[in-house]
């Protein structure tokens, strides 16, 4: 078992997240794009459940696409494929449109469930930015 998130101080940390749904645990869909976009919208449900968002402490809905979300300062992207890497990225890029966190992507083996992507990270809950 494990922990969708972490708060130490004013940091939290965010276990990896697949894009299931959460009221079915079923995958958004089978493609990278609708794996990624509900992963992103499952860590935005954790933001907010820790009082913040992918802004800077203040909270708007995720749903909305054109949000500046710099909140975030360093993602963890784990991709069953690297050749998924473009669509991942095009979705990805849509979750911050100022101060991108920090990101490091690796292709591994195998991911839970047999998912295309993971995404963990990290999350600074006020103003400030390390």
């Amino acid at each position: 078992m494990e922990s969708q998130a972490v708060q130490v101080d004013k940091i939290l940390y965010i276990s990896g997240s697949l894009g299931l749904v959460p009221e079915t645990g079923d995958f958004a869909g089978a493609s990278i794009k609708e794996q990624t976009e509900q992963t992103l919208k499952n860590i935005g449900a954790i933001l907010e459940a820790a009082g913040c968002d992918y802004s800077s402490g203040k909270f708007e809905s995720y749903v909305h696409k054109n949000l500046v979300k710099n909140s975030m300062v360093k993602t963890t992207v784990l991709l069953a494929d690297m050749t998924d890497f473009d669509v991942m990225n095009n979705v990805y890029k849509q979750y911050f449109c100022k101060d991108f966190p920090a990101r490091v992507t690796y292709q591994v083996a195998a991911l839970p469930k047999n998912a295309r992507v993971e995404i963990e990270a990290i999350a600074v809950i006020d103003d400030a930015r390390v």
